[in-house]
């Protein structure tokens, strides 16, 4: 679960995983949601070595009560993840990796099963929502704008996290990245060949990256903590 960003569109002085959603810290509230899944094992969560000292003490009570493995990153997400799958090393009960976003407090636990289930059938597997608006593609010749143009949707997803793969697979992938951008770990086990299923999950697994997704949070996880409690 990487959580070495910077975080600088939240437009804080602080990691806005520090940030809190329901009187818990972001991070904190995305890995109880994890740990509160039979299918997770051990969470591994890089951080950056600005925020090493906080998780150690400021939220140590937190870290110990989820058994979270915290470990440094890096500067970039994939120099983080990479240290993540390092720190998981050759463990044999280790079947899986899943990689989740720090800053997804909102994943369903009927989404956890799913994207696992199908990961164990394909290799690999992420979740995905459907685009939900319009989308329109600039054309742009010399330049400058000679027109736009409506983009068929049908088969856009927007990816979402986790994204759940063979522990082999995922480790291969990274050990072959040559430093060539990726927006997410799907497209560097693409690269080395292996398909990737999607599971189409829902849209309620907001990822915070602006103050204002907070309030959009707080509504949701109160609805779910309502609907989990009833």
């Amino acid at each position: 679960m990487p959580a070495a960003g910077s975080g600088t569109r939240f437009g804080s002085e602080h990691n806005k995983l520090f940030a809190t959603l329901a009187g818990k810290p972001l991070w904190f509230r995305s890995a109880e949601r994890l740990a509160s899944s039979a299918l997770v094992g051990r969470i591994v969560m890089p951080v950056s070595d600005t925020d090493h000292a906080a998780f150690e003490n400021e939220f140590s009570d937190l870290v110990a009560e989820l058994r979270i493995e915290i470990v440094r990153g890096g500067d970039q997400r994939y120099d983080s993840v990479w240290a993540g799958i390092q720190a998981i090393g050759d463990d044999p009960q280790v079947r899986w990796i899943a990689v989740h976003d720090a800053a997804r407090p909102l994943v369903s636990e009927a989404d956890l099963a799913a994207v696992f289930a199908t990961a164990s059938q394909s290799g690999s597997a992420i979740l995905a929502s459907p685009v939900p608006g319009t989308i329109r593609r600039e054309i742009r010749i010399s330049g400058q704008t000679a027109r736009t143009e409506t983009v068929d949707r049908r088969d856009l997803y927007v990816a979402l996290t986790p994204q759940v793969f063979d522990a082999g697979v995922l480790r291969n992938a990274y050990q072959k990245h040559n430093g060539r951008p990726a927006t997410d770990d799907a497209e560097l086990v693409e690269r080395i060949g292996h398909a990737v299923a999607i599971v189409r999950g829902s849209a309620d697994n907001l990822k915070i990256t602006y103050p204002e997704d907070l309030a959009v949070a707080e509504a949701i996880f109160a609805r779910q903590t309502k609907k989990h409690d009833a």
